[in-house]
């Protein structure tokens, strides 16, 4: 064996351990999850839009940012409450509304005097909704269908909504999703749309 200077050099061999072999596989595993898990949040949560128009206010603002579950609706149906995302009649030219869903599947609705009647009953809603000056569609009983839902502004005045003949009652079918988390406008916090 050759030695310069005192020192020697010998070159031992490293050897794969199985517990090596194991940690190297227990985090490409942990990474592949990570990835799966950061796409299927991005799938269902990627989408942002901006609120066009004052007709959601007070609870959704003009050119605030809102982003959207799009996955929830394929687990499940719009509920009475749930403010949904949806092209009006399917048409991709148009922008994205935000709706406040009232009505769903099997339940008639009607506005007599203002006021927004489910079932025959007169719903009870939440004061800030003010009383409604047009009735549009809904002056006569709308039936809804199985997939069908009836869906207005909050600002029912300043509302384009299914009272609209050009919006109508909203299938099931052009709703992108559900509108889950309001972004902060002008110092206002930031949190879920109720």
């Amino acid at each position: 064996m050759a030695k310069k200077n005192g020192l020697t050099f010998i070159q031992k061999k490293k050897r794969l351990s199985p517990q090596l072999i194991r940690e190297i596989f227990s985090t490409m595993f942990a990474v592949c999850i990570t990835i799966v898990f950061a796409f299927l949040l991005i799938y269902a949560f990627g989408m942002r839009i901006s609120v066009i128009g004052v007709s959601m206010e007070p609870v959704l603002y003009n050119s605030q940012e809102v982003l959207v579950n799009r996955l929830i609706y394929n687990l499940s149906s719009p509920k009475q409450g749930d403010v949904v995302v949806f092209l009006p009649n399917g048409n991709e030219n148009s922008h994205y509304y935000l709706k406040r869903v009232v009505a769903v599947p099997g339940e008639t609705i009607q506005i007599i005097g203002g006021y927004l009647y489910i079932d025959g009953d007169q719903a009870e809603e939440d004061e800030r909704f003010d009383k409604m000056a047009d009735a549009g569609i809904a002056a006569n009983p709308v039936t809804l269908a199985t997939d069908e839902f009836f869906v207005l502004g909050d600002d029912r005045n300043n509302s384009e909504d299914s009272r609209s003949g050009n919006i109508g009652v909203v299938k099931k079918e052009v709703i992108i999703g559900k509108a889950w988390f309001k972004l902060p406008l002008d110092g206002e916090n930031m949190g879920l749309v109720e």
